[in-house]
């Protein structure tokens, strides 16, 4: 490891910040030519689902392409979030959670299935059987309410991954009986990785999706350049812990600041630990996740908060050609993978975790 130490990066300018929940992108937004002289456009769309507010940018010559393309966008986000809203009772995860299995659609059965494999191999640090304790606790309906040792423990005989039984050949999932599911933690990577691949397919270039906090970035910003993120400093949200420059990659981040609620002068945050049913007290308060997988980035954000640093830089190095990372501890010790170290720039001294 090595300590390192940078210059100032935020130098405001004439640069342009959009506002995406916990993260920002910092790009130039005006319009320009390029070599064939085409007058190129920024479009967008604003969105709000999945209980958040999101942000669809894409920049075209062909403003017909560009519209179209938005439209095919924001139906599918809307679909993703008609399929998997707790607060939807006609929502596919709804009908599993009160009837105990389902045959289920292919979108369904794919973020699924990945959930259960990731959540083995974060030993369950990551765990869609944890939506009985965030009910409990009231982060689903912001009655909040401190739980006692014993309500947890009865709570807790109902969270395990393990109770989620997958029956690919046949598109069925069921899980135990109490037991409920939440896909919340993993279905805006899925939907920004499905965006991303609209996008794409309609040969648009150049784009950047904030889905509430969970940024996905393609191509180059109108300088040509690689995009550049600011991650909100967790122990003050008005400041920022650094920047990260990035192309078709996606950038999300945890962090306890996000939704939690005060009792007795003591904060208690909506990310549990599914093995003690409390807010976790890993030493984590922030991880922030690059990778060209918004579904797996969106779950490793959750499971690499709850592991704690060490747990963290361990599996990162199991599986650093798949992400990067960035956290912060609450000693106020800044951590990040060496395959990000030269596109993050920062005021705060911080740590390179080496392979």
């Amino acid at each position: 490891m090595s300590k390192i130490k940078k210059n100032k990066w935020l130098r405001w300018g004439s640069v342009s910040i959009m506002c995406i929940g916990m993260l920002f992108v910092m790009c130039s937004c005006d319009k320009k030519e390029n070599k064939k002289n085409k007058l190129v456009k920024e479009y967008t769309r604003d969105v709000f689902a999945m209980d958040t507010y999101m942000t669809l940018k894409v920049y075209s010559d062909d403003g017909k392409k560009a519209e179209s393309t938005l439209d095919e966008s924001v139906r599918e986000i809307e679909k993703l979030d008609d399929m998997f809203s707790v607060g939807n009772d006609q929502s596919e995860v709804s009908i599993l959670n009160e009837s105990g299995s389902e045959f289920v659609s292919k979108d369904f059965l794919k973020v699924i299935k990945r959930a259960e494999e990731i959540s083995k191999d974060t030993d369950g640090a990551f765990d869609i059987t944890i939506f009985p304790l965030m009910e409990e606790w009231g982060f689903v309906n912001k009655n909040y309410k401190v739980l006692s040792d014993s309500e947890i423990k009865k709570i807790l005989e109902y969270v395990d991954y393990r109770k989620v039984d997958i029956d690919e050949n046949e598109d069925f999932v069921s899980i135990d009986e109490n037991s409920k599911i939440d896909l919340g933690g993993i279905v805006k990577g899925y939907a920004s990785d499905s965006v991303m691949e609209i996008i794409k397919k309609n040969n648009i270039e150049n784009a950047v999706i904030s889905l509430g906090g969970n940024v996905a970035c393609i191509g180059k910003n109108k300088d040509n350049k690689l995009w550049k993120v600011a991650i909100k400093d967790p122990d003050n949200v008005d400041e920022y812990l650094g920047s990260v420059e990035v192309s078709n990659k996606s950038v999300i981040t945890s962090g306890g600041y996000e939704r939690y609620f005060e009792k007795d002068g003591k904060k208690y945050h909506h990310i549990l630990d599914p093995k003690t049913g409390r807010p976790s007290e890993s030493g984590v308060i922030s991880v922030t996740i690059i990778s060209n997988d918004g579904l797996f980035a969106d779950a490793l954000s959750t499971s690499l908060f709850v592991m704690g640093k060490e747990k963290a830089e361990n599996y990162w190095r199991k599986h650093s050609k798949e992400f990067d990372y960035i956290l912060k501890t609450d000693s106020g010790e800044v951590i990040l993978s060496e395959g990000v170290e030269n596109n993050f720039s920062s005021d705060y001294e911080y740590v390179v975790v080496k392979k």
